[in-house]
Formats: structure tokens, sequence, C-alpha cells
């Protein structure tokens, strides 16, 4: 079958939830993929940064295989022995106590809006069915019914209600309406939850010192700080996570994604005893959370970050690729912006929107994705070599020359 024979099928037998370049990818390998007909694409965008390792990275998919041969599923009915392995691996490494495993990012999200509630009733004695969430203008967490309730985009919920009550809204890096938000709901808000960079927004990054105020007026108004690290997590960004920029300890981690380096589905909510610690039988859970598999994947993808430094790598080849990016001369060009290698190219709106690009890169063999119909977004595996930085910045110059 070629790729036109691909297409027609996903088309006629598919939800049509998603507009994928029409690019039908067979092959993986480090941060290279390859189509059906054989062509070779530089993949940047890591599969939202589930791919930080890039593909089939070797000491992760001998562990899945290993395990794969051993035990797969247990439910949670059992205890298998991998899951104690992956809570100590995962504390030692964040210095976070506790660990509930999920399985996409959206679950770990709900999870932890459902830690947050419970924290808030059973800790700060808010009064049943009353406690609120600050969320923040422009935020992505995730497509579930709860999660889309507090959007912004109008496209992300129309046709979806009625929605889940509980949440309000401020401007993104905006302290003083976080303060003024906070103040006004003292006696219901139990957590802020935020994106310490705002991914599926364009890459948007707040104010220097925001996160660390937002963090001080959490403490101040007895709120949890929670952090949605499920992109910018486990070195994309340079850091661990991209709070650590600004060297706050957020009360709750989300995290995803690059947590299986892309071979299987696992995300987490980390936190401590005094959050995570309310959970008792039957308030939570997942017949798949926790399985073995995933926990051997989950422990050899933070075993190839930490061993191979790709969270070093990431903050070092992500200053040189922003350095190069900011020496292309384009009239398209608004603004580049970035922090480590997750980077944003917004566009004029005169350029005529992103996805023309996106699909000329591809042409040349690069894989890029829009966002925001004005921002080309770039994110490659961490293990991407300056060469193959060159290669991509040099594909950008000649695909925004363009008329």
């Amino acid at each position: 079958m070629d790729a036109r024979e691909y297409i027609e099928l996903e088309e006629q037998h598919g939800a049509h939830n998603y507009k994928p370049l029409d690019v039908v990818i067979s092959r993986g390998e480090g941060v290279w993929v390859w189509d059906v007909e054989g062509k070779r694409y530089l993949d940047c965008l890591s599969a939202y940064s589930a791919v930080n390792q890039g593909h089939r990275h070797p000491r992760i998919v001998q562990a899945l295989t290993e395990q794969a041969n051993q035990l797969t599923l247990t439910s949670r009915a059992f205890r298998n022995d991998q899951l104690p392995l992956f809570y100590q691996e995962l504390s030692e490494l964040t210095g976070y106590t506790m660990a509930l495993p999920m399985n996409s990012g959206a679950e770990a999200v709900e999870t932890a809006i459902k830690a947050a509630r419970k924290w808030g009733y059973e800790t700060k004695g808010v009064r049943p069915d009353q406690a609120t969430i600050v969320v923040c203008q422009g935020n992505f967490h995730g497509r579930t019914i709860t999660i889309v309730s507090f959007s912004t985009q109008e496209n992300y919920r129309d046709g979806f209600g009625p929605f889940t009550p509980g949440f309000l809204t401020v401007p993104y890096g905006d302290a003083e309406a976080l303060e003024a938000t906070l103040d006004a709901h003292r006696d219901t808000v139990v957590a802020f939850l935020f994106e310490p960079i705002q991914g599926e927004s364009g890459i948007r990054i707040p104010p220097d010192g925001y996160l660390e105020r937002a963090a001080v007026l959490c403490r101040k108004h007895n709120v949890l700080f929670m952090a949605d690290e499920i992109q910018t997590g486990l070195g994309r960004t340079g850091k661990l996570f991209a709070c650590d920029h600004e060297g706050v300890r957020p009360d709750v981690v989300i995290i995803g994604k690059a947590l299986s380096g892309g071979l299987y589905p696992v995300s987490a909510v980390l936190s401590d005893e005094g959050v995570l610690g309310l959970f008792r039988p039957g308030d939570h859970g997942s017949t798949f959370g926790g399985n073995p598999l995933a926990s051997a994947v989950a422990r050899a993808a933070l075993k190839a970050l930490v061993e191979d430094n790709m969270i070093e790598r990431s903050a070092i080849q992500g200053g040189y690729l922003l350095d190069n990016l900011c020496t292309i001369e384009s009239p398209h060009v608004k603004e580049i912006r970035g922090r480590g290698l997750f980077v944003g190219i917004e566009l004029f709106p005169e350029a005529g929107g992103a996805r023309r690009f996106c699909e000329a890169l591809a042409e040349r063999g690069m894989l890029c994705k829009e966002t925001h119909t004005h921002i080309i977004r770039l994110a490659p595996p961490l293990i991407i070599e300056r060469s193959e930085l060159d290669w991509a910045v040099e594909q950008l110059r000649a695909v925004l020359s363009l008329p």
C-alpha cells in the first residue's frame, strides 16, 4: 500500500478528531523517522515530548521486551515486583515522597484535581462541594469533559457541555490577578493549576519571577501550587522540571509523555504524604496504572534521561538552536522564543498561517507541528546532534523565505 491508500483508510474508518500532516510513518530510530515509501524525516515534535529519549531507545526497548516476557499486567488487586522500584527511583530523582501512577496525561490531571479537592476538604477545611481550583487563560491540560470545562479555547468546548463547575480563570503570567482571585475566594480555593511554560498555546513563557511569586501567594493563602509538567518536565526545557528554572518546588507535579520514552502510556502525580497520603482504598484507581510493564519501561526511561545526560544536553543544544534560529531573516517571523529544546516560532497573521510552512518543511524532510494557527512548534528529541540542528535551521531558513 502507498501513503494515499493508508490515508484513505484512516479517513474512511477513523473519527476525524485530528488533522495530521499527510505523512504515513512506518519506522523510527533516534531523531529520524521513515514513511511507508522510504523517505526519511527529522522528527521535530517528539510526539509532543513523549519521545524525549529518541525513537526506540535501545535500553528502554530492552526493558520493555524483557518485562513483556515476564509479566505485563496484574491490575492493582495484586502487587508486582516493578512498581515499588519505580516508586523508589522516581522519588530519588524528583524529591517527592509519594506518587500515584496512571496512563495518559489527562488521567493524571484528573487525578491531581481529585487530590486537590480531597486535600481542600480534609486538610484546609473547605465546606463540602465548594472547592475551587484556579487555572490560567490559554491552558491546555487535556481533553476530558472536566478539563475542557476550564479551557479558554472555545473550539475545545463547543458541543461538549454541560461543564464541570469549580474553576476560576486568571490571565497567564499575571501575579497580581492571581493574588486578587486568591484574596476574593480565600475560603474555597484549594489549588492553582498551571503550566510553567504553555506548550499548546504556543511555547508561552511567563515573565521572570512569576512562578516564584505565584508559589509565595499559594503558601500565603494555603493553596496547593500544582504544576502540569507533562510536556515541559523530564528534561524538555533543560532542567528536570521547568519550575526548576525559578527554583520553585510545587506541592504537586503532574508528569507523563517522556516518562515512558514513547514506548508505553505512563503518567504520574507526584507529591508528598500530606496530599497523596489522603487517598484511601477505593478513592481512585486504574486497571493499567502502575502495571509491571509500565513500571519497568518508566524505570528505564528515567535512567536513560539521567545516565545519557539528556537534561543537560537539552539546555546546551537548546541554547545553540535558539541562537541560530535568531539569525533567520524573514518577513514572516514575529518572535522566536523557547527554553531548552522547546521552541516556538510565531508568525505574523499576514504569513497565512503556520500550517503551510509545516507542510513545506515536511516536503523537505522535517516534521513540525503548527499550534494556535500562527506558531510553529519545535521539540526534537533531546539526543539531537548539532549537525542535525544545523540542518534543521537551514530548512527553516529556506521555508521561511517563501512568499
